[in-house]
This record gives C-alpha cells, sequence and structure tokens, in this order.
C-alpha cells in the first residue's frame, strides 16, 4: 500500500509552481494511492449519493479499493441507484487509507464522521462557499454540480462512463440544478446531460424515481408545511413556510421528507425568495434558503446569508441551523433576506 509520503507529491508540485492543474494532481494522487475512502455531507442529498457512487465506480475502473461511507442513510428517493447498497453508514471511520476523498464539503466537519483527521484529504467541491482546507483542493463554482467533477475526472483518467455511472452523474446534475431551474445553468450543462443520456442514463426513470416516489408522510408533513404559507404582502417577493417538531411526530416524517418543501414556497408568483424552517428535536431550526434568478441575471444570493449564519451552499440553495424559539429564528433570517433583497432590488 502507498503511503500518505508517496500520494503527497502532487500537492508538493502544486506548491512548487509546476503546472499540475488540481485535477491533474487529484489524478496523479489517484493513480498512486491503492485504498481510499469516500465521503460527502451529512444529510446526503442527490448530488451527494451520485458523486460518491461514481466515484465509486471510477475508482474501481482503475483498480483500487474503495470504501463508501455516510454518517446518515441515503434518502429512500435514492436507493434505487446502481450501487447504492454499497454506501455504508457509520458514524466513525477506521483506515488505513491512502486518501479520503471529500465531496462538496467545506470541512471535515460537515461529514459528522470521527477518524477522518489524521487522513490524507482530497477536497472535490463546487459551492460558493467551498474552503481549501485539504491536502489537494479542486473547488469549480461553475459547475453544475460536483457530479460534473467526477464526471471530468473520469474522462481525464482514460475510463469507461458506464450506464450505471452515467444515471449516478445524471441525478447529480437533475437535482442540484432543481429541475434545471437554478441558477448558473450553461449550455454546457446540456451538454454534459446529453452526453450521460447517451452512456446510459434513462432521464425519464430517473425524473420519476426522484420526483413523483415521494412517501405518503412527506406529502402530509407538506400539507402541514403549506397551511403555514406566508409572504410579505399581497404582492410579496418573501415567502416563508415552517413545521414544528410536533408536525413531524404527527405526520410520521423523517428528515429526508423535508427535501424540496422550500420549493414550493418559491414557486409562487411574484416570489424572489423563500425559506423553510423546521424545528429540530432539540429545539434549534434548520432552514433551506431557495432564490430564483431573474430576467436580468441577478438574485438574491442566499449562500452569503447562509454563510454569515454559520452555513453554506449555492447562489441560490442554501441552508444554515439557527438557535431557537421558531419566532426567534423566524426573525432573524427574515430580516436578514429583506436586507439582502433591499440591496439587490427584489
Amino acid at each position: 500500500m502507498a503511503t500518505p509520503q508517496s500520494i503527497s507529491y502532487a500537492q508538493g508540485a502544486i506548491a512548487g509552481g509546476a503546472s499540475l492543474t488540481p485535477m491533474q494532481a487529484i489524478l496523479a494522487a489517484l493513480r498512486e494511492g491503492e485504498r481510499f475512502l469516500v465521503c460527502s455531507h451529512s444529510r446526503p442529498d442527490g448530488d451527494a449519493v451520485g458523486s460518491m457512487l461514481a466515484m465509486g465506480m471510477l475508482l474501481r475502473q482503475m483498480g483500487k479499493n474503495v470504501d463508501i461511507v455516510a454518517a446518515d442513510r441515503v434518502p429512500a428517493v435514492y436507493r434505487n441507484l446502481p450501487g447504492a447498497g454499497e454506501i455504508r453508514h457509520a458514524m466513525r471511520v477506521h483506515g488505513p487509507y491512502d486518501a479520503v476523498i471529500l465531496l462538496e464539503c467545506d470541512g471535515l466537519q460537515r461529514t459528522r464522521l470521527r477518524g477522518l483527521e489524521r487522513m490524507f484529504h482530497i477536497n472535490i467541491d463546487h459551492h460558493s462557499t467551498g474552503r481549501e482546507f485539504g491536502e489537494l483542493n479542486w473547488i469549480d463554482c461553475n459547475a453544475c454540480s460536483v457530479g460534473e467533477l467526477v464526471h471530468r475526472l473520469a474522462k481525464a483518467s482514460g475510463c469507461t462512463v458506464t450506464p450505471e455511472m452515467a444515471t449516478c452523474l445524471y441525478t447529480t446534475l437533475l437535482t442540484d440544478t432543481g429541475g434545471f431551474c437554478f441558477g448558473g445553468i450553461h449550455a454546457s450543462t446540456f451538454t454534459l446531460a446529453g452526453e450521460l443520456v447517451e452512456a446510459g442514463a434513462d432521464p425519464v426513470h430517473i425524473a420519476r424515481d426522484v420526483y413523483f416516489a415521494n412517501p405518503f408522510s412527506k406529502m402530509l408533513l407538506l400539507g402541514k408545511a403549506l397551511s403555514n404559507l406566508q409572504r410579505n404582502g399581497a404582492n410579496g417577493t418573501l415567502a416563508w413556510l415552517w413545521v414544528t417538531h410536533e408536525d413531524m411526530v404527527s405526520a410520521g416524517a423523517v428528515e429526508e421528507d423535508c427535501e424540496g418543501v422550500v420549493n414550493y414556497a418559491l414557486s409562487t408568483v411574484g416570489v424572489e425568495a423563500a425559506v423553510f424552517l423546521r424545528e429540530l428535536p432539540e429545539g434549534r431550526i434548520r432552514l433551506s434558503l431557495r432564490s430564483k434568478t431573474g430576467k436580468d441575471g441577478c438574485s438574491v444570493n442566499v449562500a452569503q446569508i447562509s454563510e454569515r449564519l454559520g452555513g453554506g451552499g449555492h447562489e441560490n440553495a442554501a441552508g444554515c441551523t439557527l438557535d431557537g424559539p421558531m419566532e426567534r429564528a423566524k426573525e432573524e433570517i427574515l430580516a436578514a433576506l429583506r436586507r439582502e433583497m433591499e440591496l439587490t432590488g427584489k
């Protein structure tokens, strides 16, 4: 097995001014090592799950040994993805590994996994709030999903994008663009989607699994959230909705049932920004923030707001957690959103 020292020449090459790009340095490290750990952030979404699975497939094609670990279980809508059963649910990891590949994390704490601290860290991210915390870092905010970066890595490695890999990567594309609705979409986004369909991804089947396979508990929770929907005035551009922990219990809902609820508030005509608040069992309040990109290309940058409050994300989709109670958290986030919307003229 290679040692962390034998892998780190790629890091040294960049630091020494060599012409390796971050992707080339990471590819060199992958070729040098033998055993890798792949993980992403806790409460994994479609981009996290699809990217972890595709990265695992890439590494196995390269002849490497791979473990994929997540602190939280894979949400039900993604459990039909090829290889999803191989993602191990754990709170602590044990080596030895030549490196851990962290996908769309702004730090080790985002994984909620213990045991990562002394490993060699390869950090791949596309969030505007990404941070260079690893020994190797590749952050490209122009990528529409971290899966897009995994796809680039696969092509550069000479590996085959199999139908199974294409399915996982198309899922990252579909979900992290909000069904091709969020800002940051380019012509290259659709070129990539086309390449993945040609490689074997079935867009209709994937969309059905993601958007038309909701558990009954989610629909009950959505009904409660929509009953709380409010906006700032009859034609206001800001909307919000919320659920309490008691609402979660009465609906029989789990955390993954909250995914996408905020989009119903954002879909209201005239609304430019929206927030969904959920009370956690311990009383803290988890927030999902969304905004629309206007015809002028401008939007409320919810990532900046979220980062100031200890969270992160994309310009049009972000999240954070605030102290409760609900009314206090609601006042804090609505005040922050109103200030930002005044600055942007929304």
